[in-house]
This record gives C-alpha cells, structure tokens and sequence, in this order.
C-alpha cells in the first residue's frame, strides 16, 4: 500500500514539475518585445511623418490624421496581433534611437535595411521593392541622362539612407545630406543642388504636383531598394508575428489597393489655407506653451542657480558654475536629445512634450541664472549695508531691499529670453513635439509645396516675437517713468 502511495506521488511530481519545467522553458524562450506589445495590448510605431505616399499628414473627417502605406500595413499588423496600433511620430533620425531605448516597439517609415542600422536593429521581411529614381529640373533633363554627368555636381538625398549611398558610391556626386524630403525638393527647386535621388513612389508624388520638375533617365546598377519594418534586436517571434502579416499583404495584393487610397488623400481638392490653417493654429499654440514653460520655471530654478553662484558656500557655487557653463556651452538639441533618451536609461518614462519642457527649463535656467546674478550685483552695495544697518538679516535684505531693486534690471533681459525661446523651442521638432516648425514640416510633407509652408511659419514667428518685443518696450518705458 505505501510502496503503491510512493509510485502515485511520484508520478505526480514528475506530472508537476513536468509542466512548470515546460512553462519556464517557454517563458525563458518567449520573446520580450512581443510579450511587451502583448501585455500593454498597444503596438506603438514610430515614423516621420513627410514621407508621402508612404506616411504622410491629411485632414480625415476634419481631424487631422497620420495616414499612407505604411500606416495600413502597421493596422494590419496590430489587427492580427489583437492590439490597438498607436502613431509616435519623430524626426527620422531620431527613429532608431527611438527604438533601442524601448519608447516605440517598431519603426515603419520607409526604411531599407542597410549594412549600418542592422548593426542596431532587425528587419523584417520587405514589404515593398521600388526603384530610386534621380530627379533634375525639367530644363537640365537633357544636360544630366547619364550616370557620370553628375559627378563632382551637388546632389541632394535623405540622409543615412540608401539613396545618400547612390548619390556617393554610383553618382560620384558631392552629396547634400538632408533629413526631410520638403528640404530636398526645396534646395532642388532653388538651384542650391544639381540633381536629388528620391524613392520612386515618393518621387512621383511630388513630379505630380511640381511641373517643373523631371525624372533623369540615369539608371542605377543598383537602384532598387526594399523596405522592411525595423525591429529590436533578437526579436524572433515578434518577427515572425510581422512577417506574417507582411505575406498576407503580399500574397493578397493588398498594397494596391493601400496606394490608391494614400493618393486619394494626397489629392484632396481643398485651398491651401483652408486645409492647413489648422496645423498653423496648433503649432503656434504649442510653441507659445513651450516658452512661457520654459522661461517662468527656467526662472525660478535660475534664481536658484543664481543665489548658490553668488553664495559664499563653495560646494553650492561650484555646482552652479559647472552647471551653467555646461549648459551654456552645449547645442539644445543635443540637450533635448539627452533629456528625452536618456530619462529611459533612469527608468523615467518621459513623453516628448515632457521632456521638451524640462530641456528647455533647464537650458533657460542656466542663462537666467546670468542675468538674475547681474541684476543683483547691479545693486549698489551701499543698499545692503544700510539695510544690515536697519538691524535686517542678509536673507531679509535680499528679500525686502536687494530683490525689488535687482527686478527692474531683469524683466527687460528676462523678455528678451522669452523671445529667444520661442525660436529656439522649434529643435523639439526632432522628437516629434507639435509645435510651429514641426507642424510646417507637416504641410510641406502634405502639400509638396516646399518654401510656402515655411514662408508662412517665418511670419507667424515675426508676428509673435515683434508683439513680445514692442510689448517690452512699453513695459520698459513705464518703469523707467517710474524712476
């Protein structure tokens, strides 16, 4: 009888741990990236979205709305993963960073897999093979029809892409490396550049709508790319979830019907003001909020700075002298780049109208803490020593004497710090934050009309920062009555 009870519980253990070892080779073998999308129930994709017919932006329902190619065949693949797609848009060279620090779960952008970003990240299966064509101006279409006309000549192309590699290695050609396609069009049209070599579809876009423009009949040995969604790294079986997906579009002739809709879009007849008012409306609204944000807790945290600089403790105004110096010394970009990946590194997950906001608090804090401590040191000293001698603390007379004085110094100076931000605020851009020249990007990507849109948006920035200046002024002026 136990001898029987011995031989059942063993067979049970065996059972038992029989399934959990199971269980925790599949677990030990399941796929990160596809458990990530699986559990959040939300596959988010990140593109750049001026890169029509591809992904592009279009007043859908009078919404604006990310839409093109690569948007469908994303759908598709959340829809046969059972998870709600979600858009991130960033500057394409962002995208890859994007990616390796996990703020999206794939990119879709019209991107080929080349040599260098498979050393970063994993593709798919292609999707689509196209042919790069070189576009020249109708009137040099004669002047540039052979492989080596353009050799030593300016040549525009996308950067870290496969047409930069064409127009160096097969052109011979002094290559423009540009990262958006309006920029390339737009320095073609101006004479700053012979010639641009752009991906079929998108070039045929914009031949559309520019007359004046002309396909070259130069002929690339290896003109024909193939465009794969990019992955992490040893992502297996979200690969294979993909490549799934990607052969059904295949197999069924579904991308036909996804270019037809995506020109449909493209084409909408609609006025131009009309149509992209909105996207002006936006941005501006944006930029305004990203530089009262910046300069008034760019201000606080200045006077901070300012106060441990002018402290007779070391250690504080040590800190404050490396600060400012670096931040002062440093492009904002690369600040907003630090700011936006690096937060992932400390397991802080910022989103990219976040992290422009704290980049550009903390590089206005560093020139406010300048003009905080000039203001200050403005006072006359006499005023300190006659408050000291009122029986009154150092802090109360910084409060009550020095500080109202120093602040007629520094609102004109901290005006003028505005007005900078509301310029400088157009990096954030990069990572894919609505404002201004963000959303001027967005209408020359949509409308193909490469100086207009940005004629628009040097106007609506004039308007904005001539307002603030002569606003100022009076400011300035009244106070001076006061005097």
């Amino acid at each position: 009888m136990i001898n029987k009870w011995k031989k059942q519980l063993a067979i049970a253990m065996i059972v038992v741990f029989g399934f959990f070892g199971q269980s925790l080779v599949q677990a030990t073998s399941s796929d990160p990236t596809l458990q990530k999308v699986q559990d959040k129930g939300v596959l988010t994709v990140g593109l750049s979205a001026d890169y029509a017919p591809y992904e592009f932006h279009a007043t859908v329902d009078g919404k604006d709305k990310i839409v093109g190619m690569d948007i469908d065949i994303a759908q598709k693949i959340a829809d046969d993963m059972g998870v709600t797609l979600k858009i991130e848009e960033y500057g394409f060279d962002a995208l890859i960073g994007a990616l390796k620090t996990g703020k999206i779960d794939m990119i879709i952008s019209g991107m080929s897999p080349t040599p260098e970003r498979l050393k970063e990240v994993d593709f798919s299966d292609p999707y689509m093979t196209v042919e790069q064509k070189v576009v020249v101006r109708k009137e040099d279409a004669d002047k540039y029809n052979d492989i080596n006309s353009l050799e030593g000549l300016k040549v525009s192309a996308q950067k870290q892409s496969t047409q930069e590699e064409l127009a160096t290695n097969e052109l011979h050609a002094d290559t423009v490396s540009l990262q958006r396609m309006p920029d390339i069009v737009l320095q073609l049209q101006n004479k700053k550049v012979e010639a641009a070599v752009i991906e079929g579809p998108v070039a045929e876009a914009y031949l559309s709508q520019n007359p004046k423009l002309a396909f070259s009949d130069i002929k690339f040995e290896d003109g024909t790319k193939q465009t794969a969604v990019a992955i992490p790294k040893d992502s297996t079986e979200f690969a294979d979830a993909i490549n799934k997906s990607i052969n059904e579009v295949l197999d069924q002739d579904l991308m036909s019907g996804y270019k037809e809709d995506a020109y449909e879009l493209m084409f909408t007849e609609e006025s131009f003001f009309k149509k992209y008012a909105p996207y002006y409306l936006k941005g501006t609204v944006y930029t305004v909020f990203l530089a009262l944000v910046g300069v008034f807790f760019g201000a606080i945290f200045g006077a901070i700075l300012a106060l441990m600089k002018l402290s007779s403790n070391k250690l504080l105004k040590g800190i404050a002298v490396v600060y400012i110096e670096y931040v002062r010394g440093t492009p904002l970009l690369v600040q907003i780049f630090l700011v936006f990946f690096g937060s992932n590194v400390i397991g802080l997950e910022l989103s990219a109208m976040s992290a422009s906001c704290l980049a550009l608090i903390l590089n206005s804090g560093a020139y406010v803490a300048e003009i905080v401590r000039a203001g200050i040191n403005a006072v006359n000293t006499g005023q300190m020593e006659a408050a000291r001698s009122l029986g009154m603390n150092h802090t109360q007379a910084m409060r009550h004497i020095i500080f109202p004085q120093a602040i007629k110094n520094i609102l004109p100076a901290l005006g003028n710090e505005f007005v900078t931000v509301i310029k400088e605020s157009s990096v954030v851009s990069v990572i894919g934050v609505s404002e201004l020249m963000f959303q001027s990007g967005v209408v020359q990507g949509a409308s193909f009309k490469p100086f207009l849109p940005i004629m628009i948006t040097s106007l609506i920035y004039f308007v904005l920062t001539f307002s603030l200046s002569r606003l100022l002024g009076v400011a300035e002026r009244r106070m001076a009555a006061n005097d």
